[in-house]
């Protein structure tokens, strides 16, 4: 097998790679020199007839026709001609004289160039190369002792195999080493490529060859048969390169937009420009993006240049651009080009290859910016959900949450100590200087408290004039009021507000990590202490558990669970959940209440940690969440089918009987489970619990519906979210009080619709407190809510009754519609998605 034109053009300023290119080409010339030169002089000592005449020109047609039958392979911009001239060129030296065989090979070579119009270097390399298969076939037959007259048909075969491998070997070594240069690919890679395809054609070829020695010997008349043959093995072997080449193409093609689905930008984009650089066989891949302004380039598998457009390329030549746009061709969001550094026209199957590649990019790329769009609004959203919106400084959530976890390894990092800071007399500077200038004071004690802490403290805004400071590794506790004496100096300098210094006063409550109770009981001590110092007239006080009696109370508390819940002290109240819109009910949320016979109602955040630690939480959720069924049989047997939410402990998950409890309940009160919903709060902390996942699949495999309580206060809800099977978000009330005085606070619930519509969650906004808010919750495409608005959390039969009641007349609603029926057209509705989620990250809060 024979390559051509594959020796590009020289120019000026050659590279390396063309230097080599030359130097191999003109070896090879001037050995084929040498060799034509011997063999004119083994020529002219010949005894030739004029057959051998008629011979020569016989043999020059069939090495000319060799040249002419071929079939065309494109790597870069080069085209490379594969033909059959080493088969004639055996044939020739089976029939002829080596000497003749090699001169003819080179005149007949040299004729069909010529006239097919290929550069002087290009048609010198062909005649060359052909002269010296010749040649090495002439040596090889001659030290076999070969005699054409005189050879048995099988002698004749095995000698004449042996010529033709050794034109088949000197073949590939000297054209593979041309097309290598010529197209920057590796020698070994080039060598392996289609081998099983050319050691296939080698076979073919050389069967052709014993043919026609069979023939000749039997009559040399028949020759007259191998002409068709030749054709027909050649257009048998075109259509099966051509079949291969295509199959390989669509294979690469399926293997690369495979690649290609990451949600990574710069993973699409490289992926693109360094498969695509294969896929074309081009010499520079360029992605244009057009709405971010930037340019991906890449050759050779490796990228190039990253950066902005416009920035020319340093490959000059052919460009053929394709835009990046979907099937519907109604997005476009840049452009694909493929650089050759010579002239390429791409065929059929290729150009219908890049407009495929081109689409499947086009939707990579949306895809991985969507992804991004959808990150960066989490992390706006997580940064809004975890720092105070004034200051800058972190909320109390994330206090609480940095503080879980150094409080989780206080033992091997020392002391953790927190202190509370508040401002006296703020009131007044509001009062008389206006809320602007109030914000003013809280932004610059935010910078001097900054300012003041170490770089390994937490500096906190918890609301109002209200800052902490969570100190951490902590030599000893002592060291923690020298510290927080030297973070309440830092205020002590009057703070500049519009041309008037004010001085500020601050008190200051201490308090050591304690053994117990974690965070939150942290927290509660310096309030303890903080208040302590007001009291004293102090700016500074530390806890003192003497003159504290709250953890007694609790204690109290706890001894007193288990008769409660055989007493049935622990009743629900239902919040109901309104459509904003309409005004009607659409469901109900349980609240756990303790109405205990000596202090009357105790507040859940008083007792649902005591019930957590008892043992009693199975006995204390089946009751709850029995009243709550039973509640809701009733209204629907009055007519009024309203889902009910339950809250859920987290510790409940850890539970494996868990589910069966909760759908032997369902069973018994003969309530459909996805009428049921059970509210998770966003706090979760033990997701990579198995016993978790299995409870949560259950759970949602039942039909229960999930929905997830609070969110927007952590700082990991997409995480949460992407893994988690809810059905629901519930937006904290947090944000819904200060939406209206707080562009944060509407970015943050804007961003949480925009992602319940794109993943098909239905939205609830909590604590809607007015008419206002009602409205402007609507106006942002909140669909339901539920607050005091509406109505407080009502017995079970006090809620049937304001339903019974309604609203204007209007039976199960409990506000007036904000628009005529029929003036508004929901666009969506609330998601009833069944999704199939990977493992929960975290897990839920029980009840208020």
């Amino acid at each position: 097998m024979v390559v051509e034109d594959t020796v590009a053009r020289p120019d000026e300023g050659k590279t390396e790679a063309e230097r080599q290119l030359t130097l191999h080409v003109g070896l090879v010339c001037v050995v084929a020199t040498a060799a034509a030169v011997v063999a004119l002089y083994q020529l002219v000592h010949l005894d030739l007839t004029g057959g051998d005449l008629t011979r020569s020109v016989a043999l020059a047609f069939m090495a000319a026709l060799s040249v002419r039958i071929n079939w065309q392979i494109r790597i870069r911009a080069t085209v490379h001609a594969v033909s059959w001239s080493e088969t004639a060129i055996v044939l020739g030296l089976a029939v002829a004289p080596a000497p003749l065989v090699v001169l003819t090979t080179g005149t007949g070579v040299a004729i069909a160039l010529l006239s097919m119009k290929r550069g002087p270097l290009k048609t010198t390399f062909g005649i060359a190369k052909s002269m010296l298969l010749a040649a090495g076939g002439g040596v090889a037959l001659h030290t076999l002792g070969w005699s054409p007259q005189d050879t048995a048909l099988p002698n004749a075969i095995g000698m004449i195999g042996l010529a033709y491998v050794v034109a088949v070997v000197l073949d590939e070594l000297l054209t593979l080493p041309v097309i290598a240069l010529a197209t920057g690919t590796p020698l070994p890679r080039l060598f392996a490529d289609d081998l099983g395809l050319r050691l296939t054609s080698a076979l073919a070829r050389f069967f052709l060859i014993a043919v026609t020695l069979a023939i000749l010997q039997a009559d040399p008349r028949l020759l007259l048969a191998v002409p068709p043959l030749v054709l027909s093995l050649h257009l048998l072997y075109s259509n099966q390169v051509k079949s291969r080449t295509e199959q390989q193409a669509w294979q690469r093609l399926a293997r690369t937009t495979d690649a290609l689905n990451v949600v990574d930008l710069d993973k699409v984009l490289t992926t693109a420009v360094t498969q695509a650089t294969e896929l074309f066989s081009a010499d520079e891949v360029e992605i244009e993006l057009r709405d971010a302004g930037r340019t991906v380039r890449g050759a050779s598998g490796t990228i190039t240049y990253d950066g902005p457009s416009g920035t020319p390329s340093e490959i000059e030549g052919t460009v053929l651009p394709a835009r990046l746009e979907g099937h519907d061709r109604t997005v476009d969001v840049g452009m694909l080009r493929l650089r050759f550094r010579g002239p390429v026209r791409l065929n059929e199957r290729e150009q219908y290859t890049l407009r495929t590649f081109a689409s499947a990019l086009c939707t990579a790329v949306r895809n991985a910016q969507a992804y991004a769009e959808l990150a960066r609004v989490a992390a706006e959203h997580a940064h809004a959900a975890s720092h105070d919106a004034l200051t800058g400084l972190a909320n109390r959530r994330q206090l609480l949450d940095r503080g879980t976890e150094q409080l989780g390894t206080r033992h091997a990092e020392g002391v953790t100590a927190l202190v509370l800071i508040d401002l006296n007399h703020f009131k007044e500077v509001n009062d008389t200087l206006g809320h602007a200038a109030g914000d003013q004071v809280l932004m610059r004690v935010a910078d001097r408290l900054r300012a003041a802490a170490r770089d390994e403290d937490l500096v906190a805004r918890l609301g109002g004039d209200e800052f902490a400071v969570l100190m951490r590794n902590l030599p000893a506790p002592a060291i923690a009021a020298h510290r927080a004496e030297t973070l309440l100096g830092a205020l002590h300098e009057p703070i500049d507000v519009d041309g008037m210094r004010i001085s500020v006063e601050a008190s200051g409550g201490i308090a050591a990590a304690p053994s117990t109770g974690g965070m939150p009981e942290l927290l509660r001590r310096a309030d303890v202490a903080m208040y302590q110092a007001k009291r004293a007239g102090q700016r500074i006080a530390t806890y003192a558990p003497t003159r504290d009696t709250a953890d007694l109370r609790r204690l109290t508390l706890g001894g007193e669970l288990p008769r409660a819940v055989a007493d049935h002290e622990f009743t629900v109240n239902f919040q109901p959940i309104v459509d904003l819109g309409t005004g009607e009910v659409t469901g109900a949320e349980a609240l756990a209440r303790w109405h205990h016979p000596r202090h009357g109602v105790i507040d859940p955040l008083r007792f649902i940690e005591a019930v957590e630690r008892s043992g009693m939480l199975p006995a204390f959720a089946e009751a709850i969440l029995d009243q709550a069924l039973v509640a809701a049989v009733g209204w629907r047997t009055a007519g009024f089918d309203l889902p009910v939410s339950v809250n859920v402990s987290p510790r409940s998950l850890l539970d494996a009987r868990f589910p069966g409890a909760v759908l032997a309940r369902l069973q018994a009160h003969d309530f459909p489970p996805d009428r049921l919903v059970l509210e998770l709060t966003e706090t979760l902390t033990l997701s990579q619990l198995d016993v978790v996942d299995r409870v949560l699949n259950r759970l949602r495999d039942s039909g229960i519906r999930l929905a997830l309580d609070d969110f927007g206060t952590g700082y990991s809800s997409l995480s949460l979210l992407s893994r988690i099977p809810v059905h629901e978000l519930k937006i904290d009330r947090s944000f819904v009080t200060a939406m209206e005085s707080s562009a944060e606070a509407a970015a943050v619930i804007r961003s949480t619709l925009d992602l319940g519509r794109s993943l098909d969650l239905a939205v609830v906004a909590e604590g809607v407190e007015s008419e206002p808010q009602r409205r402007a919750l609507w106006s942002l495409g909140c669909a339901a809510g539920q607050g005091h608005l509406f109505a407080r959390p009502l017995p079970a039969g006090a809620l049937l009754a304001a339903l019974q009641r309604g609203s204007g007349g209007r039976p199960g609603s409990l506000a007036t519609p904000l628009h005529d029926t029929g003036a508004v057209i929901r666009l969506s509705t609330p998601g009833r998605r069944q999704p199939a989620r990977n493992r929960p990250t975290g897990l839920p809060h029980l009840p208020a």
